[in-house]
């Protein structure tokens, strides 16, 4: 029986690992065209960036913290107790952060 619960504790681990949230400096940006950004102004673009910059910073330090959330669920759940590996499943923001990257980028462009 102490067989089966490491194999059925290790294949636990292993799902859960996957749904871990990803630390904001290694999601990439998704790529966003600078057309739609052609008929803006210079101040636009200025105003744009600025609202844009905000929302990355805000978004990215929610990413961060579900990480670091997340980093201590999986060290928990391994070491102490397996049932902890259910609090993984939160908030990832990994597709609005490289959406906003992409329109940073794209304003840059612009």
């Amino acid at each position: 029986m102490g067989k089966f619960m490491k194999v059925v504790a290790t294949a636990t681990a292993c799902a859960f690992l996957g749904a871990c949230a990803s630390s904001s400096d290694k999601i990439t940006a998704s790529y966003v065209s600078p057309m739609q950004y052609q008929s803006y102004n210079c101040n636009q673009i200025q105003m744009e960036l600025m609202r844009v910059n905000r929302k990355v910073l805000e978004v990215t330090g929610q990413q961060d913290k579900e990480a670091d959330k997340d980093a201590v669920a999986m060290g928990v759940g391994l070491i102490l107790f397996w049932p902890a590996l259910f609090f993984l499943i939160g908030e990832d923001k990994k597709e609005e952060l490289a959406r906003l990257k992409g329109e940073y980028e794209a304003l840059e462009q612009a």
